[in-house]
């Protein structure tokens, strides 16, 4: 299993690899398409590099997306999601526990017990689980919560403020089970890119707008 897991690591480095190399092609060509708009001189790397001039095309539809851990399974498959608290979690962080499961569709609630971070990933590796959500509390309050994607990362931390449960507000009635419409509005920076990705493949496909 541990051969198995570094194998892939080591093929997962070498596409990453091959995607840094085209992303360094397409920044030279973005280069080289800004002098010629502008008619500013080129640098020297640039000018000295007959086969970019060569090879270039003016194409501005071109995208290279670096670190894509999705594009596997995005829009194939059902995320496969367990989400369990830290260690010793308080009533109100079990409680918390359940109604995160209500979010995300086909969730397994797991207790966490005496696991410990490292057999806790190595079992959703086994079980080819997709992503890991922790749930952190402070002084008995849900604090943060932790998604780590499998099999190679990413891995992102959030923090909460200010949370409610549901006996907390009034007149709430049933929480639907209907698959949730996502919508996801000013995240347009690489990092707000980066973040969407992260939280829409928590649900199924098709479900983000």
């Amino acid at each position: 299993m541990i051969r198995k897991q570094a194998r892939e690591r080591r093929e997962y480095l070498y596409r990453k690899a091959l995607q840094l190399q085209e992303s360094s092609l397409t920044e030279k060509r973005q280069q080289l398409k800004a002098a010629l708009a502008t008619g500013k001189p080129l640098s020297k790397e640039l000018a000295e590099d007959d086969k970019l001039q060569h090879d270039f095309i003016y194409d501005e539809s071109e995208q290279i997306e670096i670190d894509d851990e999705y594009s596997q399974l995005s829009g194939i498959s059902d995320p496969k999601v367990v989400i369990t608290t830290s260690r010793d979690p308080s009533v109100k962080l079990l409680q918390f526990s359940k109604e995160i499961k209500l979010m995300f569709p086909n969730s397994l609630k797991l207790n966490r017990g005496n696991y410990i971070i490292s057999d806790l990933v190595g079992t959703c590796n086994r079980v080819q689980v997709s992503d890991l959500i922790i749930l952190h509390e402070h002084r008995g309050v849900p604090s943060s919560l932790t998604i780590s994607h499998f099999p190679h990362g990413p891995t992102a931390i959030f923090t909460l403020h200010n949370v409610k449960l549901r006996h907390d507000l009034p007149n709430l009635g049933n929480v639907s089970e209907s698959y949730p419409h996502l919508i996801f509005e000013n995240f347009t920076t690489d990092l707000g890119k980066r973040v969407v990705k992260v939280l829409q493949h928590l649900f199924p496909p098709t479900m983000s707008m």
